[in-house]
């Protein structure tokens, strides 16, 4: 895939509008996960050192349109500036009089942090005049928030059409590791799908079923499964919207030879919590009320076995709640195994990525995707229309 890159760009004593994914999880007024802010480091620094004035912006959480003073991008920027090791200047707003005079106000190597995007309404919707206001500040666009490259949004698509623009260098980096799953996989090919809703997970699973080898399905996502076999999952939770696209995505396992790997036992308690009695059972077994938290032992084995084999891995979504120490160990076996193979392996972001990080493995893996829904939408052959405005 030719995009047009930033490196290609003219962007000496040019304001350059960054697009930048700082969705990042806050607690009490702080970051608590910085990989995604740190991510963007490479694509400033060099915007910095080729005298460019670099205006970021970017959404967090889902304020809806209105202000929502806890998803303030103040936190962010204090980490920003830390790991930046520069000073950077946050305004409480992404469009009006005070951004355009700051914006006036900058020189070469300036950065400027503009308020959360969805803030306003007209971001997800696309609006022509917002766009215009947002394109209006810059010379130049570069997207760099490739966990957005699927959302038809104003910061992401609109502004595209009004500006030059250019790819980032995460972006280019998310591409170059995609594209041999794009073009040409090593197999055999397999993918571990967990999470804990299996509604977002049927249409990847669908189209991965046409493309892998072998499928390993843990976390909620299995007990859907499970249950549509006519397995009794206990108080797991279960979608049960989704029972006949589970159904659908068994057939087209047949159709195409692709083997469906499900848990034969879990890790079960009658609550989410640290202090729960857990136990292992079969999945013919889960207790009356009780719920499964994690993947069982045989069950990892299993698993272990179809990852050992591969030449090529996607996993997306943990195999358990991973954060809880009783109900960790499905997923932390999973990685260290994804992590000691020699195969191509390929971390779909979100939980998942965060879940390798706090194993301290997430250097096993080949790649680790900054985007869980962009990254699957791009292995799927879906169109990313961010992605697509950024063509050469």
């Amino acid at each position: 895939m030719e995009l047009r890159k930033i490196q290609d760009a003219q962007v000496e004593g040019k304001t350059v509008l960054v697009r930048v994914d700082y969705n990042v999880p806050l607690e009490d007024g702080r970051v608590l996960d910085e990989r995604r802010i740190a991510s963007s480091l490479p694509t400033i620094t060099w915007l910095a050192d080729h005298g460019a004035k670099i205006i970021l912006l970017s959404h967090l959480g889902r304020p809806e349109g209105k202000v929502v003073e806890e998803l303030r991008l103040d936190p962010v920027a204090k980490s920003l500036e830390t790991l930046l090791g520069r000073p950077i200047t946050k305004l409480d707003d992404c469009v009006g009089d005070a951004v355009i005079d700051a914006v006036s106000a900058m020189k070469p190597a300036d950065v400027l942090l503009l308020e959360n995007v969805r803030f306003h309404r007209e971001e997800t919707t696309n609006e022509p005049t917002f766009t215009h206001q947002l394109a209006d500040l810059a010379d130049l666009f570069v997207n760099d928030a490739f966990a957005t490259m699927h959302r038809a949004h104003a910061s992401t698509v609109g502004i595209s059409d009004h500006l030059p623009s250019y790819a980032g260098i995460l972006v280019q980096a998310e591409i170059q590791a995609l594209s041999p799953l794009l073009e040409s996989p090593q197999h055999p090919y397999v993918a571990v799908v967990g999470g804990k809703k299996a509604q977002s997970k049927l249409g990847p699973l669908r189209d991965l079923a046409r493309q892998v080898d072998e499928i390993m399905i843990g976390g909620g996502v299995a007990m859907t499964f499970l249950h549509a076999m006519g397995i009794d999952v206990g108080a797991s939770t279960v979608d049960h919207k989704v029972l006949e696209e589970v159904d659908e995505i068994r057939r087209i396992a047949i159709q195409t030879n692709t083997t469906i790997h499900l848990p034969i036992d879990v890790v079960a308690a009658a609550e989410l919590s640290p202090d729960s009695e857990a136990k292992v059972c079969s999945v013919n077994d889960i207790p009356d009320g009780w719920h499964a938290f994690d993947i069982g032992p045989q069950t990892v084995q299993l698993f272990l076995e179809q990852i050992a084999k591969a030449k090529t891995i996607v996993w997306t979504g943990p195999m358990g709640a991973y954060e809880i120490a009783s109900f960790s160990t499905g997923t932390r076996d999973i990685a260290v195994g994804v992590a000691q193979s020699d195969a191509y392996s390929i971390i779909g972001g979100g939980e998942t990525g965060e879940a390798m990080e706090r194993f301290g493995l997430a250097e096993g893996a080949s790649f680790v995707s900054t985007g869980g829904g962009a990254c699957l939408a791009l292995l799927r052959g879906k169109t990313m229309p961010a992605l697509e405005a950024l063509r050469a």
